[in-house]
């Protein structure tokens, strides 16, 4: 299953960046691919952590709440740069991620990081370290929505 996928998405890269379609390039595209493929299953490349084909279907809903979430981040962080007294409170807190995979705490790390006002400058096993512009940010994260969220769309492992 990872190799048909490895070779779907690097095939439908290829034709995306490619921008030519004469029978030519394209034969020349998919072998590209298919050894590509061959050598990243040669080096053992294709596990679970780096092609997480298992994913996709909690990425449907997870996505979408993650860019809803950014872009709230993100309009709070403008009403504090706007704001001229400047409300910071910077916070560093640190947060239990309750995922059971390396990759669910990856994503839980890396969505903290994507939030605006917020960032994750150490991941010890299963803590995170945080830094937050505003104690709110920091209070958010301890109340555990976001991880809640992150080990749903870890699903099953």
């Amino acid at each position: 299953m990872r190799i048909v996928s490895l070779g779907v998405v690097l095939f439908a890269f290829w034709l995306a960046l490619s921008g030519h379609y004469t029978v030519r390039l394209v034969v020349f595209g998919l072998n590209c691919t298919v050894l590509c493929v061959a050598v990243a299953r040669r080096m053992r490349a294709l596990a679970e952590e780096s092609h997480p084909v298992h994913l996709i279907g909690g990425a449907v809903t997870y996505l979408p709440w993650l860019i809803w979430e950014i872009i709230k981040s993100a309009w709070a962080v403008v009403k504090i740069i706007l704001n001229p007294k400047l409300p910071i409170s910077p916070t560093m807190t640190v947060v239990d991620a309750s995922q059971r995979t390396r990759i669910g705490v990856y994503v839980y790390a890396n969505s903290i990081t994507l939030t605006p006002g917020t960032i994750t400058t150490a991941v010890d096993g299963n803590k995170l370290t945080v830094h937050a512009l505003v104690g709110d940010g920091a209070d958010d994260l301890e109340a555990g929505g976001m991880d809640a969220r992150v080990t749903q769309f870890e699903g099953e492992a």
